[in-house]
């Protein structure tokens, strides 16, 4: 009987186990969603490490240590605490070990343990609907790469013509040299012939390059000697003095185009011009973090407490519950490091401070979500809550 009681009991803990663990990732959620999704995700890192299989890669003890007080382990020179700070641009994580107890840490880390054993989605791919427009069809054809037999016939021959027109020309060229040039016989040694272009281009078929390289005339210049040095009095090579004119034909082109007629624009009004089409591709776009926008601050209960309640959710684990600041700025004071005024504070919310921790919200909160937690940072100026950080930014 007693044995038979030992096993029931025994059968009945086994049992109840997975519900006791199923109920600690529930209560995990409930606080990983509380005081960790602003700065943590399972799979990606945001402002602090993606936290998928923590539990694996530094166990139970050091993680409650860490979430209790991760600057205590970073000042006791902890490695993996000191390696975490320094990689994620030494933004201190906000210290737990007053707000949550060992077991609700642990909670967390059942949390965390569940969604990491989760298996991975998989995303079917949705089948391509063709499309009935024209417009977007043809649009769509015309970014495919094509092929070059697929050309249209009329441009096949028009690039096979030129190909042979390019051909025959060189073989006409061929010809007339090959015919010519015998019957020019010993005459085009002479130096009028050799030093005329004709003669240059006959002799650099020839593998003579004078034509390139000027002609060295192995000729001292006369009375210019300085320190034993002397020079010789040798052609310029003519691909430079050609550079050289050509150049001088482009500056005068490229003066009256600029500057006498004015037809084209200077680099200022390129910048102008290209600056105002930007602005105006940006304008028609919604998530324009440079659009003016002109929302007024809301007054009304109702908004301010919806405010708060995303304010505790979302921003109390960087701000502090009431707004003191932590590892972010205080909130109460007449300091701002991104600006005062409730449009400010409605981009910053919006898009965030990435290099300083501050992730961007657009994803998550709704317009009118922003708005309001942005008119209730508002209302929090002058509370003056206990243990306040120091004051940051310039003041309004």
């Amino acid at each position: 009987m007693a044995k038979s009681s030992l096993g029931l009991v025994a059968g009945l803990l086994l049992l109840g186990t997975p519900a006791v663990q199923a109920q600690d990732a529930v209560a995990g959620k409930a606080i990983f969603d509380g005081n960790c999704t602003a700065c943590h995700s399972i799979d990606t890192d945001v402002v602090g490490p993606a936290l998928k299989d923590a539990h694996k890669r530094r166990g139970e003890e050091w993680l409650v240590k860490f979430i209790k007080n991760s600057q205590e382990l970073v000042q006791a020179g902890d490695k993996d605490a000191v390696a975490l700070f320094e990689k994620f641009n030494k933004v201190p994580m906000p210290a737990f070990g007053t707000s949550l107890s060992d077991d609700d840490i642990k909670n967390v880390i059942a949390f965390i343990q569940q969604e990491s054993e989760k298996p991975a989605e998989v995303v079917a791919e949705a089948p391509a609907t063709p499309t009935t427009d024209p417009k977007a069809a043809e649009a769509a054809a015309a970014e495919k790469d094509v092929a070059f037999m697929d050309l249209p016939p009329v441009l096949l021959f028009t690039f096979g013509l030129a190909t042979v027109i390019i051909l025959l020309t060189i073989l006409v060229l061929v010809m007339m040299f090959r015919l010519f040039i015998p019957m020019l016989g010993d005459s085009i040694h002479d130096e009028d012939f050799r030093s005329s272009l004709a003669g240059r281009v006959l002799f650099l078929m020839r593998g003579d390059a004078t034509l390139v390289t000027g002609k060295a005339k192995n000729e001292i210049h006369s009375h210019h000697d300085f320190d034993g040095i002397q020079e010789y009095d040798n052609d310029l090579p003519p691909w430079w003095k050609m550079m050289f004119y050509v150049s001088i034909v482009f500056a005068v082109g490229y003066m009256l185009h600029y500057h006498v007629f004015k037809i084209g624009s200077l680099q200022t009004e390129e910048y102008e011009m290209e600056m105002e089409q930007a602005a105006l591709l940006a304008a028609a776009t919604p998530d324009d973090p440079n659009a003016v926008t002109d929302y007024k601050p809301l007054t009304d209960a109702t908004a301010l407490e919806s405010g708060k309640k995303l304010f505790s959710t979302n921003c109390a684990a960087c701000h502090g519950p009431e707004g003191q600041g932590t590892v972010g700025p205080n909130l109460t004071d007449e300091y701002w490091l991104h600006g005062g005024d409730v449009n400010e504070i409605f981009k910053t919310v919006k898009y965030g401070v990435p290099a300083k921790g501050m992730v961007p919200w657009q994803g998550k909160l709704t317009k009118d979500q922003i708005l309001e937690v942005s008119s209730y940072i508002l209302s929090l100026k002058g509370s003056n809550p206990a243990n306040a950080k120091e004051p940051q930014g310039e003041k309004e």
